[in-house]
């Protein structure tokens, strides 16, 4: 029975088999790696394929932001879907080989992307104890709204001064209510939703300070 011929390539002449270490050579002098060992070509691929597996956890508009190569778009897409763990390994090996297509200003740009989602959820944490804080004193210091005008001087202060008044209230009504039966007050809605008006304005601050430095170094 004659043997299945190698998978291959000549070079001047030389025929040179697919996963030998010439080939292997070659292929790192195409990609401006010369020098690099098998450990190494190996060692990138595999940190490719995790920053394919990163990728599937990027946020949407991120995502979209990339512009990534059509069918690295879908075969990530395929890879969110799968649930078998064999099946997901063999995609995820497909999507590393996609990803070892793109050139070094777009896994340098996915990078961005992953490392701006990070820092993003890190501000979405400080912004929420930020909020937490204000409403607090808010509640407890009747200075606090002063103080909260003068850096957020657009919030309505009628409105402020209703859901501070009624978040005092259900607080005094409700701490005599859990002391007597020995269990933890519970917060009413006016506590509710004066945290979610001192996170809106927070967060309406930030986007206006965004844009109005766009503006001068337009």
């Amino acid at each position: 029975m004659p043997r299945k011929p190698k998978k291959g390539y000549f070079v001047q002449g030389q025929f040179v088999a697919e996963g030998s270490e010439l080939d292997l050579q070659l292929k790192a002098e195409l990609k401006g790696t010369t020098g690099a060992t098998k450990t190494d070509l190996k060692r990138e691929s595999d940190a490719l394929q995790a920053l394919g597996a990163e990728l599937i956890t990027l946020r949407a508009d991120l995502f979209a932001r990339l512009a990534l190569p059509g069918v690295l778009q879908e075969a990530l897409a395929e890879a969110a879907r799968i649930t078998n763990f064999e099946g997901k390994r063999r995609q995820m090996q497909y999507v590393g080989k996609l990803m070892r297509q793109l050139d070094d200003e777009q896994v340098a740009a996915v990078h961005a992307a992953l490392t701006e989602q990070r820092t993003g959820s890190a501000h979405e944490k400080l912004l929420l104890h930020q909020a937490e804080h204000w409403r607090d004193q808010l509640i407890a210091d009747d200075d606090a709204l002063t103080r909260w005008l003068e850096q957020f001087p657009r919030a309505d202060i009628q409105q402020f001064r209703a859901l501070i008044r009624q978040a005092r209230k259900n607080a005094a009504t409700q701490d005599s209510a859990a002391e007597s039966q020995g269990l933890a007050p519970r917060k009413g809605r006016a506590y509710r939703d004066l945290f979610q008006l001192v996170r809106l304005h927070m967060s309406d601050a930030g986007e206006y300070a965004v844009e109005e430095q766009r503006s001068r170094d337009a």
